[in-house]
């Protein structure tokens, strides 16, 4: 997905220490996707407060009963985006010559590399039910500028225990591991816990980790969540007791604190402003780099303009 909040500072990702567990709880804001004929989505990374999770530095959560996804191509550099499709289909076209259709329970992961560009369409003419998440991962300097690539992954391993499924999207949940490529020590997981059940999931002390409820109530951390908030945990946990009276359905995000400063404006993530400005010159110019998506007839979504501002880390508050 594309960034369309044509933006009016910078935005950036910046590490944490933290000592231990914590607990913050921090609300999501509407951003318009695609335009005028786009939707609305419930964005919750980054935030001011919290740029990043691990290497989560985006999510976004749609979630809207009568919708018509219709994103043309747009550039991503830096970056993973990772598709999550709950209710609804979405045409996936990219540069690196993919054309599928994301299902619900696959997951669509896309490694940007140096540049990619790819659209985002609802499958049919009509408006139907479209539900999901699609979150960014930022590459660490090393995998920056490694070729562009996508995967689709059809079966995803599944984490059972004391009334709760979850199914692991990418990384590690206790002894099961996701196919997924990623490139830093990183989690997440679509969990479903039933009604009136207890459960414990394993942690990794050395991450940071997240809550987000897609459905239901849960009752995590001295919290009761439901559908909407991020939920901040922090570091040092073994473990993460969960429960609900009514049933629930959430998302567990965690990694370990990314120790790199990074920029993150529209589609881009980057180390300095002169590499965001070279990434937008090139899209607007057609460089090569960005490759063409098939299909569109030359349409595709022009980059906004750059603030009048030189693009800095900004310094993160929880």
């Amino acid at each position: 997905m594309t960034r369309l909040d044509a933006p009016v500072d910078e935005s950036s990702c910046h590490r944490i220490d933290q000592d231990g567990p914590a607990t913050r709880l921090l609300e999501a804001r509407e951003v318009p996707l695609g335009g005028i004929r786009g939707i609305l989505v419930r964005r919750s990374l980054p935030q001011r407060e919290l740029p990043m999770v691990g290497a989560w530095c985006f999510l976004d959560r749609f979630d809207d009963a009568q919708s018509h996804m219709r994103v043309l191509p747009h550039p991503h550099t830096g970056l993973q985006t990772v598709t999550w499709p709950i209710e609804g289909s979405i045409r996936h076209r990219d540069s690196v010559g993919s054309d599928v259709a994301v299902q619900p329970g696959e997951l669509n992961i896309m490694t940007s590399g140096y540049g990619i560009s790819h659209s985002e369409f609802s499958l049919g003419q009509v408006e139907s039910a479209l539900r999901g998440l699609q979150l960014w991962v930022a590459l660490p300097r090393e995998m920056a500028a490694v070729d562009p690539f996508f995967e689709r992954h059809t079966r995803l391993p599944v984490y059972e225990t004391d009334g709760l499924v979850a199914t692991v999207l990418v990384g590690r949940l206790g002894d099961l591991e996701s196919d997924a490529t990623i490139f830093t020590p990183l989690m997440g997981a679509d969990a479903i816990v039933d009604a009136g059940a207890q459960a414990s999931l394993p942690l990794a002390p050395s991450f940071e980790y997240a809550v987000m409820v897609i459905s239901g109530s849960l009752d995590v951390a001295g919290h009761r969540l439901t559908s909407g908030p991020l939920l901040y945990l922090g570091l040092g946990r073994k473990n993460l007791d969960v429960s609900s009276a009514d049933g629930a359905r959430f998302v567990l995000l965690g990694g370990v604190p990314f120790g790199e400063e990074l920029i993150m404006w529209w589609n881009f993530v980057g180390r300095s402003h002169d590499e965001i400005v070279t990434a937008r010159d090139d899209w607007e110019r057609g460089a090569d780099r960005f490759g063409r998506v098939d299909g569109h007839g030359g349409e595709r979504i022009p980059a906004p303009p750059l603030p009048t501002v030189r693009l800095t880390p900004r310094k993160r508050r929880v």
